[in-house]
């Protein structure tokens, strides 16, 4: 399978999943899974959901500009950068941020087994 499609493909259904129903996300990460959050470290499935679901917004826009990716080791996993714009309901100017997934093939399917996230300060 082509990494640059697979990459395409996950980032347009976490984004577009984040920005409906953050819940929604659960099934993408698992327990071993790790997110550092703006420098804060969450580790497991159910705990990365209930960083995302409690962030003090209620609705936003990703806007996509950059997708980039690696494959990662030899099972098949990859990296993936993204660097884009997020819209917050009700603030007239979007915050710049970045983005890195690494992901895992399970049996096929992939999950988020590092996810790093940062807001970029001009």
């Amino acid at each position: 399978m082509d990494p640059d499609a697979v990459a395409k493909a996950f980032v347009e259904h976490y984004y577009s999943t984040f920005d409906a129903n953050r819940a929604g996300l659960l099934s993408l990460y698992q327990e071993g899974s790790m997110l550092t959050f703006e420098g804060q470290k969450i580790q497991g499935s159910q705990n990365i959901v209930a960083k995302l679901t409690s962030l003090p917004f209620q609705q936003c826009k990703h806007n996509i500009t950059t997708v980039d990716c690696q494959p990662s080791g030899s099972a098949g996993g990859m990296l993936v950068f993204v660097s884009g714009n997020l819209q917050l309901a009700g603030e007239q100017h979007a915050l710049k941020f970045s983005q890195m997934f690494h992901l895992v093939s399970n049996q096929g399917n992939y999950y988020v087994f590092n996810d790093i996230f940062r807001l970029n300060y001009a």
